[in-house]
């Protein structure tokens, strides 16, 4: 999996306008506007989603014919009724009784085969701001672009959806993985911080302390797989050139959200990330876990809102520059994950691994061992 973001945004922000759009799953009424200023749990917009149908065989239940469905049902087509509510009786006196299980409207009757349709009533779905800041944009119908003054960090990979949390520092040092026993009833709501893995049994504690969010340099393939219960998935396998994501990820509901820095494996957090994320420990966050490998590329996130106070905020990200002594992290299969300075960046195609003649740069990396990789191998950290 290639790390390489051709937008040229460094994995690591310190400061600069961010911007979070938040968008309903399916049209509805968007309850802000544009210059409004909201908080994290400001609902922004509404939409009652439509509920799966359900289909029932009311013939069986009841012992009788098919075509003996509509004689026996004391509700008709289009009547709302809540549960509990009498569907249909053989007699009306002694006989076999059919109750609604849920609440609805009744949707259709098949004398043919003796099958009752209620649909459920619509969900009500609020979507949440999930970050201070102001609303930019209004998305008619959809959602809203909120801005916000925010330290930003980009993850390798991620999962599940936009939650925001007060950021708990777990560990001390970015090669410290994160074990069961760190969490407890102080991590509740909390997006926990970690250092170089975290297994599928802290997961799972993580998830049974009400922990909104977990940030950790590594994890391994099996314990990611058996905490998503994706063990059995005949296309997980990690590493292949053919690699992706077993079901539709987005499609999903997670019991809180992971954002992996580095990569899979046990790799310890890149320093410039992890000090940052320290550096911000019991202040409120947002974090983004939605991965997208496919063009339009979408790393996770970590959005971190500054002070109202802080000056000299810049209203965009600086792309990244390459340039002797930036600190970059590599992204080719032989070095993912270190961290290194540049030596020299080449102005003339120079021949790397695989016998291939490209731009390359030269990186001492911090084991001491120097590499020579091409410019689309590396990302700037700082």
């Amino acid at each position: 999996m290639s790390l390489y973001v051709p937008s040229g945004i460094p994995p690591l922000i310190s400061g600069a306008l961010a911007r979070i759009e938040r968008r309903l799953p399916q049209p509805g009424e968007v309850l802000v506007r544009t210059g409004q200023r909201v908080e994290p749990e400001d609902v922004v917009a509404r939409a009652f989603l439509p509920a799966r149908p359900l289909i029932m065989n009311v013939a069986r239940s009841l012992s009788i014919t098919p075509a003996s469905v509509e004689r026996a049902m004391k509700r008709e087509v289009g009547n709302k009724i809540n549960k509990g509510d009498l569907l249909a009786r053989t007699s009306p006196i002694g006989g076999r009784a059919f109750h609604a299980p849920i609440a609805g409207i009744i949707t259709a009757v098949d004398a043919e085969t003796g099958y009752v349709t209620i649909t459920p009533d619509p969900v009500t779905y609020e979507l949440q701001a999930t970050v201070r800041g102001l609303v930019m944009d209004v998305i008619p119908g959809r959602g809203v672009q909120i801005e916000t003054p925010a330290a930003q960090v980009y993850g390798a990979i991620g999962f599940g959806p936009d939650r925001s949390g007060v950021l708990r520092l777990l560990v001390t040092d970015p090669s410290e993985p994160i074990r069961p026993e760190m969490i407890d009833a102080r991590s509740a709501y909390a997006v926990l911080i970690g250092g170089s893995s975290v297994t599928a049994a802290a997961l799972r504690r993580a998830v049974a302390e009400q922990v909104r969010g977990v940030i950790v340099g590594g994890i391994d393939a099996d314990e990611l797989a058996t905490f998503l219960g994706w063990s059995t998935a005949n296309n997980w396998r990690v590493g292949v050139s053919t690699w992706q994501m077993p079901v539709a990820a987005t499609e999903r509901a997670y019991d809180l959200t992971l954002v992996v820095t580095e990569g899979f494996g046990a790799r310890p957090m890149a320093t410039a990330l992890f000090e940052l994320l320290a550096a911000h420990d019991r202040q409120e966050a947002l974090i983004e876990g939605l991965t997208q490998l496919r063009y339009p590329h979408t790393r996770p996130r970590v959005v971190i809102p500054l002070s109202a106070r802080t000056s000299n905020i810049p209203m965009e990200s600086q792309p990244a520059t390459l340039r002797p002594g930036t600190q970059v992290r590599l992204l080719d299969r032989d070095h993912l994950g270190a961290v290194g300075q540049v030596r020299t960046v080449s102005n003339v195609p120079r021949k790397v691994a695989g016998r291939v003649r490209t731009q390359a740069v030269d990186v001492q990396l911090d084991d001491g061992s120097t590499a020579l990789v091409p410019v689309t191998a590396v990302e700037v950290l700082s």
